[in-house]
């Protein structure tokens, strides 16, 4: 089958992967569709690290092949997003409602894939750049037939990551004042995060000024180009500031953009080693700088939610869905993701 397979020094698009079977509480499913996100092209810069050789892609949906013994929640046939989060459902964490916690679910990568005799690491628990992946049984969140699984696909890292970011971890209330710093796949997100919270207003940040449309689009209510506008439009400063874009100076930034009892959320990928500063009596006013790990989600919970949200028309999918691309297209799907020519870009298979 094709997948996507990175080496540690190139990305090739290769036709000869294998996948094994589902065993006890695993799901196979064939993959339609997959979105390219700034985390996949980090393993590609060396921003994230991870063991090499590695499938690619953590972001997909597509429709149950087999499941092994004890699986219930999902049939052959059900249409699923996939989430990254492969917690363990048994460890303190898992038990507080918070699986994205679970140590079993970070940096343990698994090798179910194959290749000429050659193990296959997996990355984020998920490789949705292959045809077909196994996944844990509590990874598969079963979706409504009716949602295109090239705009699902996006549920399952820019959705969740963006959104749960809002309703999870900041706990936007209606009114509060938001920030956003980088309008990409999980910026726009945030926006819509925030629209659906009921904040206002809503301030996005980009540099370019062509992505103006799609953020009001999302949600914004002011678009600027740099952060040096903000305190017109929030004299006072924001309630919650949301930095998506990973460098360290904006999440500075997003410290100093702060009103009395603001947070600031960290949600951009700096390089592993990086630091920021900021002034530490800034925050002495009930300030808060949080970190935020995949929208703190409960994902069996919050993709049927999201999903319920499309349907109602509450939720944009279809509208981040930029391009669509064969799998044999990964290198223009990647350069335009690089570009920022693309709110997401989506491979199908």
């Amino acid at each position: 089958m094709r997948g996507v397979v990175f080496d540690g020094r190139s990305v090739e698009v290769v036709d000869d992967l294998e996948v094994r079977e589902p065993g006890p509480g695993e799901v196979l499913v064939a993959v339609a569709a997959a979105g390219l996100c700034h985390s996949d092209l980090s393993v590609l810069d060396g921003t994230i690290p991870f063991p090499v050789p590695v499938v690619l892609g953590h972001e997909g949906a597509g429709v149950v092949e087999a499941v092994g013994p004890g699986v219930t929640h999902v049939v052959p046939g059900d249409h699923v997003a996939l989430s990254t989060i492969a917690n363990c459902g048994a460890c303190a964490e898992c038990h507080r409602g918070r699986p994205t916690m679970c140590r079993k679910a970070i940096g343990m990568p698994d090798r179910p894939f194959a290749r000429g005799g050659t193990p296959l690491y997996q990355f984020a628990a998920n490789s949705s750049f292959a045809e077909r992946t196994l996944v844990k049984a509590v990874q598969a969140a079963r979706i409504p037939k009716e949602i295109p699984l090239a705009s699902a696909a996006l549920i399952g890292c820019a959705v969740v990551t963006g959104v749960g970011a809002v309703l999870n971890r900041a706990e936007v209330a209606y009114g509060d004042s938001v920030v956003v710093i980088g309008t990409g796949g999980v910026g726009l997100n945030v926006l819509q995060g925030a629209r659906i919270a009921g904040a206002r207003p809503i301030v996005a940040v980009d540099a370019n000024p062509d992505k103006e449309a799609v953020a009001r689009q999302f949600g914004a209510t002011h678009f600027l180009p740099s952060t040096e506008g903000v305190a017109q439009a929030l004299p006072t400063g924001a309630d919650h500031v949301f930095e998506c874009v990973g460098r360290v100076e904006l999440a500075r930034q997003a410290v100093d953009l702060l009103d009395r009892h603001g947070q600031a959320v960290l949600l951009g990928m700096p390089p592993a080693a990086a630091e920021a500063s900021f002034v530490v009596s800034s925050l002495f006013l009930d300030k808060s700088i949080l970190g935020c790990r995949y929208g703190s989600s409960r994902p069996q919970r919050d993709f049927a939610l999201y999903a319920e949200l499309y349907l109602s028309g509450r939720l944009l999918l279809d509208e981040l869905v930029t391009r669509t691309y064969g799998v044999e297209d990964f290198a223009r799907a990647r350069a335009d993701a690089e570009a920022g020519r693309v709110a997401r870009a989506v491979m199908v298979f």
